[in-house]
């Protein structure tokens, strides 16, 4: 398949994670980054990462050369710079003074970054059923301030119950052990108490009725999901629109998406497309800017959230 050159891809090849240049070119100059409180591991070691690459490329200097200073080579040194592997605090230094970061307060400040991006995230005790590529997803949704997506099959992620979670798992796990799918539900539910930690992200979701009408799980299942839906409609971080059946085509044309935006300012906005095994990440401004217009496209067309409660409400009367 051929790929847009802006596109970045985690697939698995041959068990190994394959990482094509994710979330490459940040925004700004050489200047310091900026953190903000609570950012998880895998946004750290992405800033960290870039910082280290405007300070190499300011100065001149090849990867390859870098990756001499601290006995490692050019691909170890782009590994780094795109936030892929940890840090060593050694080797973070050795390559501060290779740069010419001589300002004391700058390089302990990059220094603890390292340390701090080399923390596990709360996910990484899933790992036996969280593939590579979703973990970078996870990561970035933990330290997003506004999450926007369209979902056109499913209820979204965050706002599955146990039950239809369990269920929708099931129909893409099938022949999963019970405890393979347990955790595997587990980990969903996981995700969803960042919506309700103390400075939660904004999570504005266009749900297709598509998704609303299909059965998953069964009569039950879909009850509870339908009221699950209505509860968070009340949730003042949280905004719900229906697309109907009525508005016949619309602009997602390629199907369910996400965006999310960071309070680093050193961080893109990211778009997050799913495939069966892998995912893509979009973060050139042309790309998050076509997407970014056919969101808001979106919520136009659809129904509005005041509206959307009104739309819950009948097809929970329906399934009754």
């Amino acid at each position: 398949m051929k790929l847009h050159p802006h596109v970045r891809t985690v697939r698995r090849l041959d068990g190994e994670e394959l990482l094509t240049d994710l979330l490459g070119q940040m925004r700004g100059g050489v200047g310091m980054i900026s953190v903000q409180p609570g950012s998880g591991p895998t946004v750290l070691r992405i800033l960290l990462g870039s910082q280290l690459r405007r300070l190499r490329e300011a100065k001149g200097i090849t990867r390859e050369e870098a990756g001499y200073t601290i006995r490692a080579s050019g691909s170890k040194i782009s590994r780094m710079e795109l936030g892929r592997v940890g840090f060593k605090e050694r080797d973070v230094v050795d390559l501060l003074e290779m740069y010419g970061v001589v300002d004391e307060a700058e390089r302990d400040a990059l220094v603890v970054l390292a340390r701090q991006a080399n923390s596990p995230g709360w996910w990484h005790k899933y790992s036996d059923v969280l593939p590579d590529w979703f973990q970078v997803y996870v990561g970035l949704e933990e330290a997003a301030s506004l999450i926007r997506l369209y979902e056109v099959q499913f209820v979204p992620g965050l706002l599955q119950t146990a039950d239809y979670a369990r269920a929708v798992v099931a129909l893409g796990q099938t022949g999963a052990p019970d405890e393979e799918i347990e955790r595997r539900v587990s980990l969903r539910m996981a995700r969803q108490e960042l919506l309700t930690k103390a400075d939660p992200p904004r999570l504005w979701a266009v749900v297709d009725e598509a998704a609303l009408r299909r059965p998953i799980g069964g009569r039950e299942v879909m009850r509870s999901q339908l009221e699950r839906l209505i509860e968070a409609t009340k949730e003042p971080n949280i905004t719900l629109q229906v697309m109907p059946f009525s508005s016949g085509g619309h602009a997602a044309e390629g199907g369910a998406f996400t965006i999310m935006r960071f309070p680093e300012v050193d961080l893109p906005d990211v778009v997050y497309l799913e495939q069966l095994t892998s995912a893509l990440y979009l973060d050139k401004r042309d790309d998050v800017e076509r997407y970014t217009e056919v969101m808001e496209r979106l919520s136009v067309e659809s129904e509005s959230p005041e509206h959307t409660t009104e739309i819950l409400s009948r097809m929970l009367e329906e399934v009754t």
